[in-house]
């Protein structure tokens, strides 16, 4: 916007040799608060304002003073094509206008500026009203409290509510469905949700409404999808048969080339970029003829097919060097005409490598079949991970985020917390999911065969070795995530040569002189502290801090004892589901598994259900069916002691301490210490977390 848009056109001015009184006079008819001085020539030489009149009247009241004697003289001026935002940011209270000749063409005063705004805010404002009512999608918006802000004609129609009706209104009163309110309090956009409104099929794209770091609202975009759903089933059924062409075509371990009736090139898969070592980009839109005078091929299978109208195999060599043997096969239409030539190619130098590559898959599968049974038969049927406690939510939130990106990670844990579900996590979250995910205990392997399954050998590396030598851990995992549990263990000469992989991803099998590139993601796991480790020179520093780069620790089950009810649900359903049973416990002995330390972590209490679950005769198992070590309790000490004169707060910690230790040394369940203490049974939850309290810790 230009000054010229909002300033006062042919403003009154004032001559130098006016008085202040007539000045004064002046301004008091034309209801103005300044003017402009000029000369005989209208060229701007002053400013004269209502305040030059107040310092007169409270000084000397010389009304017969000229105008010239007061008026200020140092100006800020302004030129009618100049921006609006160099006023804005002006602070006088007035800006004359002149033209190029110096001559007064306007005044731009604090009263315009609102003006301007004003006019500015009324026109955005209803410009904004215009295009949200015309929207074809319903658009509701509400604010932190649920209340109703935006309503356009589109929701009007869709759910038969006037936007005078429901503005203010609570969105739960409006839209009982809605849960619109689960954005606010989550702060996660949901996009692309379905919901039912009304009895009324949407796609719903829902976003928080974010002003200076807060949460002030949530906008919904609505889109009625009962009349796409069919178009949206015919859609999918053509992309999975398009996506079943695609797999078809490229699982294909032949390189296919495929081109229409006319030798243009259509398409080709990706063992045909292998194969000949060229790109896609060289192939596709090209005529076979074009390329084959590119010398891009040495010779054209697809020509030789179109000319001769049926089979045809013969060699190539391409332009960078590879021989192959191609056979075209040519695809008629329903009158004889050609409408496809469809080509493959074999590379003959990949044929002498097939055994090699074939053992590595086999040794490969043989992994994972070995993984997989294990799996089968300890989380059958299960999620893997259980949880309710903020703490492992926080933990596999973090968890998720970091798989995104390729970094060295480390967990740390005691034994028995799951650091290896957490890598498999990392694994299936992360870009790589699609590819191995090979998991090795270092500490449950020789050391004389840990260096051969991990980097491989070559023929002749020893005795017994096989002739075609064999694949490590490191080649069968390229591409995926290598999964290094008990890093601790590994023995300190092999440590230097993890240490060449993770710095330039690279191996040399055992008995080998040739470096072999590899690619995949290093993730580590410990249950010892590798610091201490490097400090008893039985780790190498360097490559404590190389692994170190990403630390992630999982917590022992005794810091997330809320996750204990959902985990003892989770065994007692896999283990009855096992062993065709019925078992289940009682609310008591989930108060002692609550109280009790877990020095085995989530592993112990799995096998400790499995145990019950096989040993009792009962199905409702009670705490007399629990082991010793869990309920005995010795006797009890009532008296609280407190020594010496301590800070207050430190003694009523010390106090509720002291009386929770003896609470947890006389009951079994912390529901019979909430009954005596008269608190809720999470309060002592609380407190004895707090404070490292537990059955174990009291025997």
């Amino acid at each position: 916007m230009k000054i010229r848009d909002i300033m006062t056109l042919d403003p009154i001015t004032l001559r130098p040799d006016q008085t202040v009184g007539e000045a004064a006079i002046i301004f008091m008819e034309n209801k103005i608060d300044g003017a402009p001085v000029v000369n005989e020539n209208g060229e701007l030489i002053g400013l004269f304002t209502k305040s030059h009149v107040y310092r007169v009247v409270n000084g000397d009241r010389d009304f017969d003073r000229l105008v010239s004697q007061m008026m200020s003289t140092e100006l800020r001026t302004g030129r009618p094509e100049d921006e609006f935002s160099d006023v804005v940011n002006s602070t006088l209270p007035r800006l004359p206008v002149v033209n190029e000749h110096g001559l007064v063409v306007g005044m731009c005063t604090r009263g315009d500026i609102a003006k301007a705004f004003f006019d500015s805010y009324q026109n955005i404002s209803l410009e904004l009203d215009v295009i949200i009512n015309s929207a074809h999608n319903v658009i509701v918006s509400i604010d932190q409290n649920g209340l109703i802000r935006v309503w356009n004609r589109a929701a009007e129609r869709n759910f038969g509510e006037k936007a005078t009706d429901v503005i203010g209104q609570r969105i739960q009163d409006i839209l009982p469905e809605s849960d619109m309110t689960n954005v606010i309090h989550t702060g996660i956009a949901e996009p692309l949700k379905k919901v039912e409104l009304k009895n009324q099929q949407f796609l719903s794209n829902r976003s928080p409404i974010i002003k200076e770091g807060e949460i002030v609202g949530v906008v919904a975009v609505l889109m009625d999808i009962s009349e796409l759903e069919s178009v949206s089933r015919e859609l999918q059924r053509f992309k999975e048969l398009n996506r079943e062409l695609d797999a078809i075509i490229d699982s294909s371990f032949d390189g296919l080339y495929i081109t229409d009736g006319a030798g243009l090139t259509l398409r080709l898969n990706k063992a045909y970029e292998r194969i000949t070592g060229i790109s896609a980009d060289e192939f596709i839109g090209k005529n076979v003829a074009a390329i084959e005078s590119e010398g891009i091929v040495s010779e054209s299978v697809t020509a030789r097919v179109l000319e001769k109208r049926h089979p045809v195999t013969i060699s190539q060599e391409m332009r960078t060097g590879k021989k192959t043997l191609a056979t075209g096969n040519p695809v008629f239409d329903e009158v004889g005409n050609i409408f496809r030539v469809v080509s493959n190619i074999r590379d003959i130098t990949e044929l002498n490598a097939l055994k090699q590559k074939l053992e590595e898959i086999e040794g490969l599968s043989q992994h994972y079949e070995t993984q997989l049974r294990t799996l089968k038969l300890i989380y059958a049927g299960s999620d893997n991970i259980v949880t309710t406690s903020n703490r492992m939510k926080s933990l596999l939130s973090t968890v998720i985020r970091l798989a995104q990106y390729d970094s060295t990670i480390l967990i740390t844990g005691e034994s028995g917390t799951g650091k290896e579900l957490v890598a498999e996590v990392i694994h299936n979250n992360s870009t790589r999911r699609n590819q191995p995910f090979i998991k090795v205990n270092c500490g449950a392997i020789p050391e004389t065969l840990l260096e051969s399954e991990l980097f491989g050998y070559d023929y002749g590396a020893f005795t017994g070795a096989k002739k075609e030598g064999k694949p490590g851990y490191f080649q069968l995992a390229s591409g995926g995530t290598l999964f290094l549990d008990e890093i601790g263990d590994l023995p300190y000469n092999l440590q230097v040569k993890l240490l060449r992989v993770l710095q330039n991803k690279e191996i040399t099998r055992v008995g080998g002189t040739k470096p072999i590139q590899i690619d995949a993601r290093i993730v580590t796991g410990t249950n010892q502290n590798l610091l201490e480790l490097v400090e008893k020179k039985l780790f190498r520093e360097d490559l404590y801090y190389r692994l170190n780069v990403v630390p992630i620790n999982v917590p022992p089950l005794r810091d997330r004892i809320e996750d204990i009810p959902p985990l003892v649900a989770h065994f007692t359903k896999l283990y009855n589901r096992k062993h065709k049973l019925n078992r289940s416990f009682d609310p008591d002995v989930i108060d002692v598994f609550m109280g009790y330390n877990w020095p085995g972590n989530v592993r112990e209490l799995e096998n400790l259900i499995e145990r019950l679950i096989v040993v009792s005769t009962k199905n409702l198992m009670t705490t007399e069916d629990l082991p010793a070590f869990l309920v005995h309790s010795p006797p009890v000490n009532a008296e609280v002691m407190v020594s010496g004169i301590i800070p207050l707060q430190d003694a009523v910690e010390n106090g509720e301490k002291q009386i929770l230790q003896q609470a947890y040394q006389k009951y079994r369940t912390t529901r019979q210490m909430a009954t005596v203490l008269k608190v809720d049974a999470s309060t002592v939850v609380r407190k004895a977390a707090k404070y490292g309290i537990s059955h174990s810790k009291n025997l």
